[in-house]
């Protein structure tokens, strides 16, 4: 149920995915969810998925302990400004993936910051809407917060509150540092993906016929909403494109060395390639810290009703826990190649109980 600090009467502006799935999570926590949305179909869609009831033109009940402010970034100053003209909350957050822009616009314009914490939920999905939330979207996920110096101690906790109710981690964050991470983090690599995979728009049948998992995982964010996406980088140029920068000096140095084609320049090469594998090891485990070594079991699976149901079953009779699951389908074949990441000494426990059941297990 809910914490005491945390908004028992909350207004979302924005019935998009992370306001609709905020809007989610705190009913489950027992909240009376108000909504408003300039999208009357967006609007209408979350309220019949039961996030919320529609915000009254006149509220009659006084202000809410909370307002959620689910806007872009360009619009989040402007937003805020007409809440709090209208007296909408006692105190508000949003949460747009870019901080400082925001924060510096909502000071410009005169905003009350004493009751405002600017906020970033780290998740989301490739689909955006109201009909792709989920009040389970937040669990275990970091959640920055960027809490001006006028914001009072009561805002801070209502926002912290809002954030642990719906299952986030809290993560206090300077402005600037947060955009300068996300830079690095989340907005950079959505370009570098959509340039990778901009370049399968002029691939003939052949190529695309050989795609396998790893242009699929490298292109997976691409396929996000540009509209969204556009306005996330213009918020965060700068940053963004310091990001870029140097990903494309890595890149131009990589072609020119291949071109070369010398022993030397491949070994330059490497340089980079290994550079990344120690990058992509700093990336935190599941669990936070160090990310565990796993063993890999692959599974041969029909692709039929209830198989991956049986699966894990089967991997819980043999008391094994799955860290992670992939699922790599074969081209034209009703069957692909699943992909268990086990503990390793529960790898061969796991094999032996899938094979006694029939199912194909290589190695």
């Amino acid at each position: 149920m809910i914490e005491d600090a945390a908004a028992r009467r909350l207004i979302v502006v924005g019935t998009g995915l992370i306001g609709t799935s905020i809007a989610l999570a705190m009913r489950d926590q027992g909240a009376q969810v108000l909504l408003t949305d300039r999208d009357a179909a967006a609007l209408a869609m979350a309220v019949e998925l039961g996030a919320g009831d529609r915000l009254p033109d006149e509220a009659g009940a006084g202000p809410a302990d909370l307002a959620v402010l689910a806007v872009p970034p360009a619009a989040v100053a402007v937003t805020l400004l007409d809440a709090q003209k209208r007296g909408l909350a006692t105190a508000y957050t949003d949460v747009a993936s870019v901080k400082a822009l925001p924060l510096a616009q909502a000071a410009e314009l005169g905003c009350d910051l004493t009751t405002f914490v600017a906020g970033h939920p780290l998740a989301g999905r490739e689909r955006s809407g109201p009909g792709a939330a989920r009040a389970d979207l937040f669990l275990g996920r970091p959640w920055a917060l960027c809490a001006p110096p006028e914001a009072t101690p009561e805002t801070v906790a209502a926002v912290t509150g809002l954030v642990r109710a719906c299952g986030g981690m809290p993560v206090e964050v300077d402005a600037a540092e947060h955009d300068r991470a996300v830079a690095l983090v989340s907005h950079g690599p959505h370009v570098v993906s959509a340039a990778v995979a901009a370049r399968l728009t002029g691939a003939d049948d052949t190529a695309l016929g050989l795609a396998g998992q790893g242009v699929r995982d490298v292109t997976r964010i691409a396929a996000s909403d540009p509209r969204l996406w556009i306005g996330i980088l213009s918020a965060n140029s700068a940053p963004v494109a310091d990001v870029l920068e140097a990903v494309a000096t890595d890149l131009a140095v990589a072609a020119s060395l291949l071109r070369d084609g010398s022993e030397e320049a491949a070994a330059h090469v490497a340089d980079l390639l290994l550079r990344g594998n120690a990058g992509r090891s700093r990336i935190p485990g599941k669990h936070g810290g160090d990310q565990p070594a796993y063993a890999t079991v692959q599974v041969v699976i029909p692709d039929r009703p209830g198989e991956l149901a049986m699966i894990f079953q089967a991997a819980g009779i043999a008391g094994v826990n799955i860290e992670d699951v992939t699922i790599e389908h074969s081209p034209g074949r009703p069957l692909g190649v699943l992909e268990l990441s086990v503990v390793p000494e529960a790898a061969e426990r796991l094999a032996a109980e899938l094979r006694a059941r029939g199912w194909s297990v290589p190695g």
